[in-house]
């Protein structure tokens, strides 16, 4: 059974039971858009406690609001079918600016216009294939426009974080927000600060990994959003790229080109590298009589998206992941010229496509050369995994055994064997004991020259 099956079933046991039921939201939008629904939700008349005797799994979700969560057969592979079954509402007071404090149960009329954009407020009868629409959403959706449903004022200040979804819709859908809308935002942006930064994380990654991006991030801008969420971006607006005097446009218009270039598909880590990889260049910039300068920037804009990826409380394999990417966004410039050791540890990073990535947006955004990029991917074709990162030819214990005390001296030791096992100019543990010993026998001479005996 497929999850549309399954969700045309749950409207048929309701009708059978006696009560109305129809498919409601982003799944009846995205059917209208020609899409696949990527999961369905179904508006009933029947109360929370009704829907949970009719079905025999069910979870409360929501049974405060209305909402059940109906669960049916289990996949081969994953969880098991849901759909979820809200009984229609009408929401009272918001005093938080994210939920309603109560909520009566109404009609379908009146559950569309509690909604968020004509878009989202259809209704769809599966069972005999009728749009129910008293919001206007197909006719915005004709003119691909997005309109808050009623009054827009109203519709944000019941929840805020619905300002940050009409960017995404907008960016997902490739729709205009209709003048009233976009201005109801722009004058409550300030308040975006009373929606929890996951949330809106997680509004910031629908955004940054739609194809639209850059026109979404620049929506951002437009809106007023960027400043309550991300002021370090409006650091790259103004900021030259490229020679003095050159009409090359902003740093801000690079990055909305990268963001572009990165194709469809990204990873959000990806996406949001590519947001903050010069995000830096404000806080290093130098000037030479030629060009601009911005020494270290990348390390600057490392030490950044970690305050950001801190403050938005993302996981922390995407915060580090994002670091990794703004810290080595041009390391890769070089890789004709660069120590095999280096660049070997380089491209033996799990993170080193989307690396390649970057660096091929950013080169592209420049007008410069993506030589590097086809460099390193030949490297990747020709090196396997053991050229990349061979197991290492001796360990903490091989040199205890020897005698040394565990400290700094270790890892400056294993580091130079791993340097020179990467380059190629040692390939056996034997030879690296005489590389030990060597080392070894330099520090002493060294500790010789600085302390000569009193007699000499």
């Amino acid at each position: 059974m497929t999850e549309r099956e399954f969700a045309i079933d749950v409207v048929k046991r309701l009708r059978a039971a006696g009560h109305e039921a129809l498919w409601a939201g982003g799944c009846v939008r995205d059917q209208l858009l020609g899409l696949e629904p990527t999961d369905y939700d179904v508006a009933t008349d029947a109360a929370p406690e009704q829907v949970r005797r009719l079905f025999r799994h069910t979870v409360a979700v929501g049974a405060s609001f209305g909402v059940i969560e109906v669960l049916g057969p289990r996949q081969p592979k994953g969880p098991p079918l849901s759909v979820e079954v809200a009984t229609f509402r009408k929401d009272l007071v918001y005093s938080d600016g994210r939920r309603p404090d109560a909520v009566v149960f109404s009609s379908a009329r009146e559950d569309a216009l509690r909604r968020d954009f004509t878009i989202n407020g259809m209704f769809f009868d599966p069972l005999t294939d009728q749009l129910i629409d008293y919001v206007g959403g197909q006719d915005d959706l004709r003119a691909r426009l997005l309109r808050a449903i009623g009054d827009a004022p109203t519709r944000f200040s019941e929840d805020k974080l619905r300002m940050f979804r009409a960017v995404r819709f907008a960016t997902r859908f490739d729709l205009r927000i209709e003048p009233a809308t976009q201005q109801a935002i722009l004058a409550m942006a300030p308040q975006i600060g009373v929606v929890s930064v996951e949330r809106i994380a997680k509004e910031l990654q629908g955004i940054l990994i739609a194809r639209g991006r850059a026109r979404g991030v620049a929506l951002l801008d437009e809106v007023g959003l960027v400043k309550p969420i991300l002021p370090e971006l409006l650091e790259m607006k103004d900021l030259p790229y490229g020679p003095p005097g050159a009409a090359t446009g902003d740093l801000w218009q690079h990055t909305l080109i990268v963001l572009d270039l990165l194709g469809p598909g990204p990873s959000f880590p990806l996406a949001f590298a590519a947001l903050l990889h010069d995000v830096g260049k404000r806080r290093a910039l130098g000037r030479t009589p030629n060009r601009y300068t911005f020494h270290g920037h990348e390390h600057i804009g490392c030490r950044m998206a970690s305050e950001i990826g801190h403050r938005l409380k993302l996981s922390n394999a995407e915060r580090e992941r994002i670091e990794w990417l703004v810290d080595k966004h041009q390391q890769l410039c070089d890789a004709r010229r660069m120590r095999t050791s280096k660049l070997k540890k380089l491209l033996a990073n799990p993170g080193i496509e989307e690396l390649l990535a970057l660096h091929r947006a950013d080169a592209e955004a420049s007008g410069r050369s993506t030589d590097h990029v086809t460099y390193c991917e030949q490297l990747l074709r020709e090196w396997s995994e053991v050229d990349l990162n061979p197991p290492p030819l001796l360990t903490g214990h091989d040199l205890a055994r020897m005698g040394l005390e565990p400290g700094p001296l270790f890892k400056e030791l294993l580091d130079a064997v791993r340097e020179a096992q990467l380059d190629g100019t040692i390939t056996g543990p034997k030879q690296a004991m005489e590389l030990i010993e060597r080392l070894l026998r330099e520090r002493r001479g060294m500790a010789n020259d600085e302390n000569p005996s009193k007699d000499q």
